[in-house]
């Protein structure tokens, strides 16, 4: 399979033992893409119109998925504009919204910018005892509550936006050293949970999960899979 191709196979995972087989969350499953690939150059086969950038919180670009956007929307146009629109840049949690400049000419006409939070386990007051590590259960731990906001954010933006298609990097996966199950399990929760809140044809109709290789990929699927183990008794996240 080529990179950047659906993988079909893994959009709806066999129902897991002991997990709710409802037609609101198949339905919801059906709406989301596991792919390998550039971020910036998926619009073509997956009619991608809104693409998330991993981004600092000042938005002013950086290494990895917020560098490649840059570089790739034209980095002069998205610091000029962010300076002037988002002059406070975008705390972490909170999504901001740009227009994609030279990647309109692929298809993409929004980017969706998102601090996430750098992980330190560091254990969330309303948990007293929680551990403070990877262990907690999800919704356990600070992070877990920002990284799902910038999920829950993105989302309500690309709504309001009248996106059909967004595109999630995995948010805090990499400098910011977020665990990547843990973080696969907090995407993908929250994401299926906005779909079934809202089913089709309430926008945006799909999400993509691009991964930078077919490892991380792999991460989303085992969490599809297994979402009967977690998502049904995780705690907040």
């Amino acid at each position: 399979m080529s990179r950047g191709a659906r993988d079909a196979s893994q959009d709806v995972p066999l129902p897991v033992a002991g997990s709710p087989g409802t037609n609101a969350t198949d339905a919801a499953l059906s709406r989301i893409d596991v792919v390998v690939g550039d971020i910036t150059d998926l619009s073509a086969e997956l009619d991608v119109d809104t693409i998330v950038n991993a981004a600092n919180a000042q938005l002013v670009g950086g290494a990895g998925v917020d560098g490649a956007i840059h570089a790739a929307a034209g980095a002069d146009d998205l610091l000029a504009h962010n300076r002037q629109h988002h002059p406070d840049g975008c705390p972490t949690g909170l999504a901001k919204a740009s227009p994609a400049f030279a990647l309109e000419a692929r298809g993409i006409k929004h980017i969706l910018h998102t601090a996430g939070p750098v992980w330190s386990g560091q254990r969330d007051t309303g948990v007293p005892g929680a551990p403070g590590d990877d262990t907690a259960k999800l919704g356990y731990t600070l992070e877990d509550t920002l990284l799902a906001a910038c999920y829950t954010n993105c989302l309500k933006l690309a709504q309001q936006l009248g996106s059909g298609v967004v595109a999630f990097p995995a948010i805090s996966t990499g400098v910011y050293g977020f665990p990547k199950p843990r973080a696969a399990r907090i995407a993908i929760g929250h994401v299926l949970g906005h779909f079934q809140q809202r089913p089709a044809p309430e926008l945006p109709r799909r999400v993509v999960f691009a991964c930078f290789s077919d490892a991380d990929a792999d991460v989303y699927r085992e969490a599809l899979a297994s979402r009967g183990q977690w998502m049904f008794g995780r705690s907040r996240a």
